[in-house]
């Protein structure tokens, strides 16, 4: 992404229909600079006409509030031509920079869309006591023709049914539909045996299509309702503001995030009564916390806020330790005149100003405690804060504290921006500081790693975060909201541009650890509009081999596409291909193995003779493969960067990584897969589907390298050391659960998995065996959901230690709480 230009793609449809070409663009972009932004558009070289509209997207402006004032930077683009298109390329500009979008002929036959009708089913029931279906979805012809419904049983025969028709204005928020035929959502109910097939047929005058409905449904009343999680334009703002703020989107009357986020704080944040209790309590163990924080011609309102927040905390053995490098004597008389009367309150007006670290270290000299935390001047503790960290030393003598924080509006007074952060992430924290704060060490780590170090000012708690860590024992995270960090225009956390010097010195603080743990890696800051984060690429000594293990049942052209993706847009050469065979039977497929066979001295086709299962096919697999790494990978995927397989070996390489997982995407560019979740509604989902290749996601996990516990085995790699270890994937899983189920088991190793969003792939999920959405299949699905949960009870009873127990584990991921 170019560093002063933003531009998400989110839907990119390519048609052709007699003799023209259409293309249809839907996204958001905007100039870091407030330049209006342009748009060209050039097919085959040359410059084009296209027609272009303007899309109202307040959750853009929201996310990047701080570079955007207006929410108008959506767009709507359609492109018609009368030559075939062999290039095509898209360009956003400012007037003095530029973003390219290029396709080549390609990548635009992978965007063709042959149909005119498109649809989506959303959710079926079917209650036995009345022997009556219901089918929620929505269908649309894209040249706004009318669409008959009906349906028909097994012998073509109509079956009577009711429909209601409703507006769907999900469908509107990405220019879809228009006004005019919005009214796209259906629900229709028709009576059924339960084992007989149906066909939904959506017709107009010129096209047919027929969809085979759920067959064998569960023998008691079902529901199932996840079916978006599987549909690849997963519409990601209706499932994180719901389907009412949808609509007030629509009217331009939308709640905005802070003031759900705020009720829920509110509602859920200690309450006098509590704070009473706490203050009451005496812990066997109560050790004092030094908090200390340097302060600079402090404002006194701020100062005043900051003070009386520790003052006031239930937790009493505390004191408060003040660098002063002030350049008067404004905040010294203020705390003496306010706070003279509390010993507890420790003061240090120091010689002249030494920057933030020397004069955070000027108020460490004062430390006494065992425990030191550190303090912004700015910046507000909750009143439990410190309690909260002593009880949770109660049974383990934890090194390193640290706790969940959100953000205080200065101007409008409220809280917002709430960061929910998983549980000790070491790959998180060297894609950015997630821990910031509070963060509490004990003084015998401070002793062993020293200071804070000026040479890292801007980040030098990132620097002193990684020190602490890295000696650390025991490191605790409390789910709680304890800290507001203050937004005012001076403050990185309301203007990232304040001071860019932050994210120069986050760099070497990263480089810092990577030496100090011996790693060797190249350590780049994302551009504009990701400031603070960071993409690390590791070295390959030796540049092993890889063993990339492809099961595969037919369709010769998918998996000839994945492998002529390995070989020829893949830039790591060090690699061997077994193909596992199962179950085919197509001729061309078996003439494929024999060219490729012949074509490629490292590809090798073995061949699994029993019924599908596909713990064994892999693992049969492995028994072929000569390299010490191996990279499981379905046959319906396709390699898009170069470097993605050497940059998932350049972590895997390394001692305390077990399972790398890829950034996978769907054909229209958005999010199939970025990691995996464990708990969802006793199993497992995939955050982020349907965000843009390029979205930001939750505090931005979506583009950057962070600890799982569990990725897709649709494209993983792991040491074959570590598969052997756990014994490969578990045959009980002969279908679904068996990528989690290893993932576990390899971090029961020791070992942290991550999702290394740098190697991008598209994966065109499931063709192969399809989906497990119905009839026998889901029947299948959710039986070996029970094994799995047999089998992993701790986890799904205590929570994902990389999610946060404040979301809802039912919710969409990463969706606020609220009340």
């Amino acid at each position: 992404m170019n560093k002063n230009i933003a531009l998400n793609i989110q839907i990119l449809q390519y048609r052709e229909e007699q003799g023209k070409y259409y293309f249809s663009i839907k996204g958001w972009g905007f100039s870091k600079k407030g330049h209006p932004l342009q748009y060209k558009i050039f097919i085959n070289s040359k410059e084009h006409d296209f027609s272009i509209k303007t899309i109202n997207r307040e959750e853009v402006q929201h996310t990047y509030k701080e570079y955007i004032k207006i929410s108008e930077v959506g767009f709507s683009i359609l492109v018609e031509c009368e030559e075939k298109p062999n290039h095509f390329e898209m360009l956003a500009y400012d007037g003095d920079e530029a973003e390219h979008v290029r396709l080549s002929k390609r990548q635009i036959q992978k965007f063709l869309q042959k149909d005119n009708i498109d649809y989506s089913i959303d959710a079926f029931e079917y209650l036995k006591d009345s022997q009556e279906y219901t089918y929620t979805f929505w269908a649309y012809d894209v040249h706004k023709k009318p669409l008959q419904v009906s349906v028909e049983d097994a012998q073509g025969k109509e079956v009577s049914i009711k429909i209601e028709v409703s507006a769907r204005l999900d469908l509107m928020i990405l220019d879809m539909v228009g006004k005019e035929n919005k009214k796209c959502g259906y629900k229709i109910r028709f009576k059924g045996d339960m084992n007989e097939l149906y066909t939904l047929v959506l017709k107009t005058e010129d096209e047919e299509q027929r969809i085979l409905l759920q067959k064998n449904p569960k023998l008691s009343d079902i529901s199932y309702s996840r079916l978006w999680l599987l549909k690849r334009r997963v519409l990601n703002y209706i499932h994180t503001k719901g389907l009412k703020n949808t609509f007030l989107r629509i009217r331009g009357k939308e709640e905005t995030d802070w003031k759900a986020y705020a009720r829920w704080f509110e509602a859920t944040k200690v309450s006098e009564e509590e704070l009473a209790k706490q203050r009451a309590v005496q812990f066997a163990y109560a050790p004092k916390i030094s908090i200390i924080v340097a302060t600079f011609n402090t404002k006194e309102s701020y100062l005043k806020e900051m003070i009386d927040s520790v003052v006031e905390q239930s937790y009493s053995n505390w004191e408060l330790c003040i660098g002063d490098g002030s350049t008067n004597d404004s905040v010294e008389k203020y705390v003496k005149k306010h706070y003279a009367q509390d010993s507890r309150i420790r003061f240090k007006r120091l010689e002249k100003n030494y920057g933030i670290s020397g004069n955070m270290n000027g108020a460490l000299e004062l430390v006494t405690g065992e425990y030191v935390g550190l303090f912004d001047h700015d910046d507000l503790l909750t009143p439990d804060c410190l309690y909260e960290i002593v009880a949770s030393l109660q049974e383990v003598r934890h090194d390193v504290i640290y706790t969940d924080e959100d953000k205080l509006d200065d101007e409008n007074k409220v809280y917002l921006d709430p960061h929910f952060k998983p549980d000790f992430s070491p790959e998180q924290l060297c894609s950015h500081n997630y821990i910031t704060h509070f963060f509490v060490v004990d003084m015998d780590i401070v002793r062993k790693v020293g200071g804070l170090r000026e040479e890292y000012d801007g980040s030098q708690d990132h620097d002193f975060i990684f020190r602490c860590t890295e000696v650390a024992r025991s490191i605790h995270h409390i789910p709680k909201i304890l800290y507001h960090w203050r937004m005012h225009m001076a403050s990185t956390a309301a203007n990232p541009e304040s001071k860019m010097y932050c994210y120069t010195s986050g760099k070497k603080a990263i480089e810092a650890h990577y030496e100090r743990m011996g790693y060797k890696a190249n350590v780049e800051m994302l551009p504009f509009p990701f400031y603070g984060m960071y993409k690390s690429t590791f070295e390959t000594p030796g540049n092993p081999l890889v063993s990339i293990i492809i099961p595969n049942k037919d369709l010769k052209e998918t998996l000839e596409n994945c492998i002529q993706s390995l070989v020829e847009v893949n830039s790591y050469k060090n690699f061997e291909v077994i193909i596992v065979e199962n179950n085919s039977t197509t001729s061309e497929i078996f003439d494929y193995y024999d060219q490729v066979q012949k074509m490629y001295s490292n590809v090798k086709v073995v061949t699994w003779k029993d019924s599908f299962n596909y713990s064994l096919i892999n693992n049969f697999g492995v028994q072929y493969a000569q390299g010490d790494y191996l990279l499981f990978l379905n046959n319906d995927t396709e390699l898009i960067e170069p470097d993605s397989i050497s940059h998932m070996l350049g972590y895997c390489m390394r001692d305390d990584i077990g399972c790398v997982g890829a950034k996978l995407l769907y054909e229209d560019n958005t999010i199939q897969h970025c990691g995996v979740i464990v708990g969802y509604r006793g199993y497992a989902v995939h955050p982020f589907i349907g965000v843009g290749r390029n979205g930001f996601g939750y505090m931005g996990r979506p583009i950057i390298t962070s600890n799982y516990s569990a990725v897709t085995a649709a494209c993983l790699m792991v040491k074959k050391a570590d598969f052997e270890a756990v014994n490969g994937f578990d045959p009980q899983f002969v279908v679904a659960c068996n990528d989690v189920d290893f993932c576990l088991k390899v971090r029961e190793l020791g070992k942290y998995n991550i999702e290394d969003v740098f190697s991008l792939w598209y994966h065109y999920e499931s063709k192969t065996r399809g989906l497990d959405i119905e009839g026998e299949a889901y029947l299948r699905f959710q039986g070996e959901i029970k094994k799995f949960q047999e089998k992993w009870p701790k986890i799904l009873k205590e929570g994902d230690p990389f999610y946060n127990k404040n979301y809802d584990i039912d919710e969409v991921p990463f969706t606020y709480p609220h009340v």
